[in-house]
């Protein structure tokens, strides 16, 4: 008889002759651990503000990181109750972070144009 096997990660006896020992401990990512990373990303993206305030770039890096960390809440959470509005809803954030970052590098290329950098300290020259 021809012993048929797949390789499977997960399976450590997928291969021949070896103990069959499956170890879903390992891999298993609970809500959590979502929950934390999102957290710490939130934390980054606010400490990159408040730490740094003189580059307007890290600025919108920053506020760009925080609006993924709270995309990130919405389809854990919508996926913890099996409901798509959360993830519906995170991808219209998503499109709006996206038109805010377009705009805003767009404003910070036609402003490093015309005064040569782009620090906070001079942006109140930018008047209408």
């Amino acid at each position: 008889m021809v012993e048929h096997w797949t390789f499977n990660p997960l399976v450590l006896g997928s291969i021949p002759n070896t103990p069959r020992l499956f170890l879903p401990f390992i891999f298993c990512i609970h809500m959590e651990h979502y929950l934390i990373l999102s957290t710490i990303l939130f934390f980054i993206g606010l400490f990159g503000i408040v730490l740094n305030r003189k580059n307007i770039l890290i600025v919108l890096m920053s506020i760009e990181l925080m609006l993924l960390a709270i995309n990130l809440n919405f389809v854990i959470f919508s996926n913890s109750i099996d409901d798509i509005i959360g993830q519906i809803f995170a991808l219209l954030v998503l499109t709006v972070a996206a038109a805010e970052s377009a705009i805003g590098l767009a404003i910070l290329v036609i402003y490093y144009r015309l005064r040569g950098n782009i620090l906070i300290e001079q942006s109140h020259l930018m008047r209408g």
